[in-house]
Order: C-alpha cells, then structure tokens, then sequence
C-alpha cells in the first residue's frame, strides 16, 4: 500500500495486549512476593516503596529520554539540574532497592524471585511507556493527517460557507 493511505505505522493489537499482559504479570508477580515477604513490617513497608519508587522512575526516566530524543534539536528545555534529578532519582530508586533487597534476611531463592519480579517489572514499565507514547504520536500524525487531507478536498459551491452550514 502506499504510504498516503497509511501515513502511520502501529503496533498490532497483539502486540498491545502482550505489553499490557506482560505488565500485569510482573506487577502481579511483585505485589505476591511483597505480600509473602517474610520479616519485619518496616523490611516490608521499605520494599514496597521501593518497587513504588522504581516504577514511577522508570516511567519519568522514559518520558524523559523520549522527550529528548524528539526534540534533540531543541533540548525541550531541560535544565542541567532536571537532567540530574531523573538520572539520579532512577539510579538512587535502583541502588536502594536492590541495596534493601540483597540485605534482606530471606531465603535466596525468595530473594532470587523478588529480584527476578522487580527486573521484569522494570522492563516491562519501559515497553508499556514506549508503546502508549508510540500510540499517543501515531494518533496525532493520524490526526494531522486527516486535518491535511480534508483541507484538500474541494468544497461543494452548493454547501455554502463554514458560517452558514452551521
């Protein structure tokens, strides 16, 4: 086909219910291990807020580098000090979870599946972002798009101007 009549391209459906599938399994999978986590109510206060810590990060570290990226001709206007702020709120979101985790007096194998769990959750946060962002940018280009060629459709002389068709 040509690329007028598809000007945009879009994941598949199947895609879409894999990232989103994907994304609940891991959070599923966190939410069950933090809900079994032997020890201390403060040990299991401390991991969930930083698996809470960790996902929102991921998300602002990738609108953030998606943001970059589309506007690397401008720099979007980011300041220095924002820059550090996602970088190190993403590094320091990692560092004291994982930090919490391995000093955690569990058996390694529960550590292993906690760790596994948060990975996967971390990965899929990034596929999930990328994928709503492709779709938010696709539905606009889809929208210019049409804006574009109604603009290019000769009117009906019998229809009258925009003010009287209302």
């Amino acid at each position: 086909m040509s690329q007028s009549s598809h000007p945009v391209q879009r994941d598949t459906r199947a895609w879409q219910y894999q990232v989103w599938i994907s994304f609940g399994i891991a959070i599923s999978m966190c939410a069950i291990g933090l809900a079994w986590l032997p020890g201390q109510h403060l040990e299991q206060a401390f991991m969930v807020m930083g698996y809470m810590f960790c996902l929102s990060a991921a998300f602002v570290l990738a609108k953030f580098v998606r943001d970059k990226q589309a506007d690397s001709s401008q720099s979007a206007g980011d300041t220095a000090m924002w820059r550090f702020v996602v970088w190190g709120g993403f590094a320091i979101a990692m560092g004291l979870t994982g930090w919490g985790l391995l000093g955690m007096d569990i058996n390694p194998t529960y550590k292993a599946f906690l760790g596994v769990s948060w990975m996967y959750m971390i990965t899929t946060a990034f596929t999930l972002a990328k994928m709503l962002r492709d779709k938010h940018e696709s539905d606009l280009a889809m929208a210019i798009h049409r804006a574009r060629s109604m603009r290019s459709v000769p009117r009906d002389p019998d229809v009258g101007t925009p003010q009287e068709r209302v």
